[in-house]
């Protein structure tokens, strides 16, 4: 059996964890900070709409659909409605403040895209959310109905998805508050945070867990605190397993969702980060309905453990973009 007191030093610290995430964490904490004071920090527009072509559309579109919705217009020149609906998008993108992406594809210099998303006509408007498209309307919609629409599109990508970045580092130059601002603690935790840690060092991962969430649930977004749950509940998911039992359960059943999850798991404790990455997005791509779901999301999960700036990270964002869409 696993033991109790198991140690993270295989796979990665707290510290580590933090630094390689610190990118989402200001974004997400910058976003809680703006929220308390009454009012966002201002994302500049030119980070939140784009220009698309095919050439750059896994980079622009699936990449960046691992961590916030994007929305995609279809427009051309010569459209008429398109020029109504695609300044009053733009300006939903800049009021919306970055909660979703708004990339613009010209389908007249973009056939092959056109045809890939089956599209009859312009404007037409999709979605992609986690390598995922989604179609949300065509023609000309009342405001009303798009920022209905565009509610409902977060709210998957936050609840289904895991999705709670935001579309441009809150951190980089021009973004109101800066990079000091949002690397600032918001609350008296480094107790707590201690505690944590103090926890996780002595086996105790009920007490590092409650720790890490009485942190969240003043502030959601506390880059350390998230991250640090992240790390406590895996060492909480895989505590109790027989190493030995599930990995000959992954083998004698690799359509089991259930054993490929739990094989993974162990995978990540044990410093195999690229191989637990790889079987959950080949379980992904073999599976589809909640089985699918259940292992994208275990995915998403042991993307926060690692940190979203770690290569094996980004590389395995890629594969999972493409074994979806």
């Amino acid at each position: 059996m696993q033991p109790r007191n198991m140690s993270m030093s295989g796979v990665v610290d707290l510290a580590a964890v933090k630094a390689a995430g610190e990118a989402k964490a200001k974004a997400e904490q910058a976003r809680a900070e703006a929220a308390r004071q009454g009012g966002p920090a201002a994302v500049p527009p030119s980070a939140l709409v784009i220009d698309v072509d095919e050439a750059g559309f896994e980079r622009d579109v699936l990449q960046r659909s691992a961590e916030v919705p994007v929305v995609l217009d279809f427009w051309a020149e010569w459209c008429e409605p398109c020029k109504q609906l695609g300044p009053l998008l733009e300006r939903l993108a800049v009021e919306y403040n970055g909660r979703f992406l708004l990339a613009k594809i010209d389908v007249d210099a973009n056939q092959m895209l056109m045809q890939q998303f089956g599209i009859q006509g312009i404007p037409a408007v999709f979605a992609v959310v986690a390598g995922q498209a989604l179609p949300l309307f065509q023609g000309a919609v009342p405001e009303a109905q798009i920022r209905e629409t565009l509610d409902q599109l977060i709210q998957i990508g936050e609840e289904r998805f895991g999705l709670t970045g935001i579309a441009v580092d809150a951190g980089a130059e021009g973004a109101e508050g800066g990079p000091e601002r949002a690397a600032r603690p918001v609350g008296p935790y480094d107790a707590l945070l201690e505690a944590a840690m103090s926890a996780l060092d002595a086996g105790d991962l009920a007490g590092a867990i409650q720790a890490y969430k009485n942190v969240l649930a003043d502030d959601p977004a506390h880059p350390e605190a998230k991250l640090g749950l992240a790390q406590a509940e895996l060492l909480a998911r895989v505590q109790d397993l027989d190493p030995s039992a599930v990995r000959k359960a992954a083998a004698d059943a690799p359509a089991d969702v259930t054993a490929q999850i739990a094989a993974a798991d162990l995978d990540l404790v044990g410093g195999h980060v690229s191989d637990a990455f790889g079987r959950l997005v080949e379980t992904v791509r073999r599976t589809a309905g909640e089985d699918r779901d259940a292992a994208r999301l275990r995915l998403l999960e042991l993307f926060e453990v690692i940190g979203a700036d770690d290569p094996r990270v980004t590389a395995a964002r890629q594969a999972l973009a493409r074994v979806l869409f």
